[in-house]
């Protein structure tokens, strides 16, 4: 397949995405507690290159395992820029970025370049890989929001999302979601809890994760929470090393 270059990535990004109606997307955001799902978010043919690519990057996968928590494999967004760049290209795209700015009715931004977890994959590759259910708690001053693309889904994990779990008087609704290539889910990491069950044997999930926020902020102090966070839960220490040393230059 020929690769796409730098600006008819954009080109088809823009395209694909004028299609979406970014007011009504926002109203039903907001009615499932700053949650959505959009199906084929991707162009085709960009989720087909990433698929296409997906080799290349999977020497770099680093797993993890918590007890009772968490186990799989993730690779971070230095090892995607560096490897297969066309992750960086779908995580820059300025009209992606647009539309969710609409959507949160804020102006949104990508996360700093020392920011391991600004994009990344996660790969449940292994009988049991799961993530136990959770917050995408912001470590920065404001708000953090979380995009998750689906690109390969030969298992049977679903990726299960609470929604109104703080809202007073509310009832809690479980969207339960098996991610499609190029489909979107995007929500509020603060609001919505979620998990992904356990995979199977000879099963494989992947999923392209992106984070955007409202600042850029972040205490030294949460910064360092948030650098153990990704080292042991994540991406390992030598992560965590390269993001220090993109810190002092």
């Amino acid at each position: 397949m020929e690769s796409l270059s730098k600006t008819k990535i954009e080109n088809a990004m823009a395209s694909h995405i004028s299609r979406f109606d970014g007011q009504n997307l926002r109203y039903n955001f907001l009615k499932k507690d700053e949650f959505i799902r959009i199906p084929g978010f991707l162009p085709e043919s960009i989720t087909n290159q990433l698929l296409e690519i997906l080799p290349k990057v999977e020497p770099y996968v680093h797993r993890s395992y918590l007890p009772r928590h968490k186990s799989g494999g993730s690779v971070s967004r230095f090892n995607l820029e560096h490897y297969a760049p066309l992750f960086t290209e779908v995580y820059f795209s300025r009209s992606s970025l647009d539309l969710f700015s609409q959507i949160t009715d804020s102006k949104l931004f990508t996360c700093p370049p020392n920011d391991a977890h600004a994009y990344a994959l996660y790969l449940y590759t292994q009988k049991g890989d799961h993530i136990g259910f959770h917050y995408d708690t912001s470590y920065y001053s404001e708000a953090r929001y979380t995009a998750l693309i689906g690109l390969e889904d030969d298992s049977s994990c679903k990726l299960e999302c609470e929604l109104y779990t703080k809202m007073h008087g509310a009832k809690t609704v479980m969207e339960s979601i098996k991610l499609m290539p190029g489909e979107l889910v995007f929500f509020n990491g603060d609001k919505v809890r979620h998990r992904v069950t356990p995979s199977g044997a000879n099963e494989r999930r992947v999923a392209l994760t992106m984070e955007y926020v409202t600042s850029t902020k972040m205490s030294p102090y949460l910064r360092f929470v948030s650098d153990m966070k990704d080292a042991i839960a994540y991406f390992g220490f030598a992560e965590v090393w390269k993001r220090l040393i993109r810190r002092k230059l």
